[in-house]
């Protein structure tokens, strides 16, 4: 919009946020209505409200309202996601005393405490489900603990004085005996420091893997334009060589039931991306794969034990498998949270609350989930899944951008994550900012700029999570250095203007008290 086609006049400004404002109420309340049955946790009910106000507002194109409020001093509307009506009053208010008309609005501009409550609200539930806030800044650090942490106790104190404040166990590997053994390692070096750390244990879920690789050469290595033979049974996995001459290897997977909902032209991604394939073909033996792509340009070697990620939207799967049962047992008597993988719909969060329900001694207190959104059903389901989660338990969502980035297309995760954690914020429900974050670091000792970067980003999550490797004290110290540094200039979406220390407003301080060479100087 140009600056010369800001021609409504203040009134009609007013107006038009008064016609928004009716409508986002009458459309909110009517979802509300729909949720409200299904709500326990009486603290979620102004929660659900509220979520339900800001996808009323969010429905539309507000751009050119946007821009309409700045030149006359008033809020833009973009910062309100934590109580969408209390800003809109805000603004509505602000007007009419610009233009004499408080007394026909009859809306009040709301006091500190109605318009910092969904803030506070959001704050309280971080607690509950991540622990309370670390010294210095608002954002926790979630680390996820290797094997190497049920035997190395120094390793756990290591992390948690450095500042860790979660700790996560990926269900996916080891067995309770060692996860026990890492909790209590946990918990001892919470008792000798003295300062707490929660114990988030992700369930492994249904994930789709290769369980058996048979290749024509010894490599088991696959480029560009090879085919590949997918079966759903391991006893046809040696025809693959009877099928064509370009076909060089054959695939078994653990869930072959799974392959049923894929069709020609229909995308597979293997080990984490590593190499992009297509179905070309279904044919009695299986599906034929085509390799698109693999990482680097290079022949990548098929791995049993490697995840197979299926762009199937039909893909049927239980939430919870047998194992999952069989780990909640344990889960349930150690840990301050579950996390929950692969969630595609609201019944899954039931499926998962059905079975901590039967766990609970108690059956009025709730062990927090955490779920990972790492699809495009859980995207578009993303709002009836809080809800669904949050109305009876505390919770947390987790974005999960490797796989989602597989899911939806890497030129789709920025924008995508952005619209996660406003979502969240507006019901009130924390992230964590998961995938990759300061991977050069802790895999290799020295970090990427861009990796920097995403870490000052993910400032505005309430959690940001760091995988293993053999550097992991080293990125728990640079993360909590940029966390503390950003959390002075950042408050969710909202800048914090501190004072400046550079461009003439102070003197940049360079590590080990190096000062800035000026050229010419001695």
């Amino acid at each position: 919009m140009d600056a010369g086609k800001l021609v409504n006049t203040p009134d009609s400004i007013l107006n038009e946020l008064l016609e928004l404002r009716t409508k986002v109420y009458a459309e909110g309340l009517q979802t509300f209505r729909g949720w409200y049955p299904g709500i326990r946790r009486l603290s979620f009910i102004p929660s659900a409200l509220n979520l339900s106000f800001y996808l009323a507002l969010r429905r539309r194109d507000l751009r050119e309202l946007q821009r309409e409020l700045k030149p006359l001093g008033l809020s833009s509307l973009g910062l309100s996601e934590a109580g969408a009506i209390a800003n809109l009053d805000a603004v509505i208010a602000s007007l009419a005393c610009i233009v004499g008309r408080q007394a026909e609005t009859g809306i009040r501009r709301p006091d500190p405490e109605r318009f910092y409550k969904g803030e506070w609200s959001l704050d309280r539930q971080t607690k509950l489900v991540l622990g309370p806030k670390p010294p210095g800044r608002k954002v926790r650090i979630m680390v996820t603990l290797s094997n190497q942490c049920a035997t190395d106790y120094s390793l756990v104190r290591q992390l948690l004085a450095s500042g860790m404040n979660v700790a996560r166990i990926n269900c996916a590997h080891d067995e309770q005996a060692i996860w026990a053994a890492m909790v209590g390692n946990v918990r001892q070096a919470e008792r000798d420091l003295g300062t707490p750390c929660e114990v988030i244990m992700e369930l492994a879920g249904p994930k789709i893997r290769i369980d058996a690789v048979l290749s024509a050469g010894e490599s088991n290595e696959v480029v560009s334009e090879n085919l590949i033979l997918l079966t759903n049974n391991v006893s046809l996995i040696n025809r693959f060589s009877q099928i064509g001459e370009n076909v060089v290897a054959a695939i078994s997977c653990n869930w072959p039931e799974a392959l049923a909902c894929l069709q020609v032209g229909d995308s597979v991604h293997i080990d984490d991306g590593k190499i992009t394939s297509v179905v070309e073909a279904i044919l009695p033996e299986g599906l034929l794969l085509k390799v698109l792509a693999t990482a680097k340009l290079k022949p990548v070697k098929l791995k049993v034990g490697k995840g197979l990620h299926l762009h199937c939207s039909q893909l049927k799967l239980p939430p919870v498998t047998e194992k999952d049962r069989q780990d909640l047992d344990f889960i349930v008597t150690v840990a301050d949270a579950v996390g929950f993988s692969y969630v595609r719909k609201a019944d899954d969060i039931a499926v998962l609350q059905e079975e901590l329900f039967q766990r609970m001694d108690n059956n009025s207190v709730w062990l927090p989930i955490v779920a990972k959104i790492e699809t495009a059903d859980a995207i578009n389901n993303l709002a009836e899944i809080i809800v669904r989660a949050a109305s009876r338990s505390p919770f947390a969502l987790m974005i999960a951008r490797g796989d989602l980035a597989m899911e939806v297309g890497y030129e789709r995760l920025a924008e995508l994550q952005e619209e996660i954690l406003w979502i969240s914020e507006a019901a009130h429900v924390p992230v964590i900012w998961a995938t990759q974050v300061l991977e050069s670091l802790v895999k290799f000792g020295t970090p990427s700029r861009a990796e920097i970067s995403d870490a000052a980003m993910s400032e505005r999550a309430e959690c940001v999570m760091l995988n293993k490797g053999p550097f992991i004290v080293e990125a728990v110290v640079l993360l909590e250095n940029v966390l503390s540094r950003m959390d002075a200039h950042q408050q969710k979406k909202s800048p914090r203007l501190r004072a400046l220390t550079i461009a003439g407003s102070g003197e940049l301080s360079l590590p080990g008290g190096q000062r800035p060479q000026v050229e010419g100087s001695n």
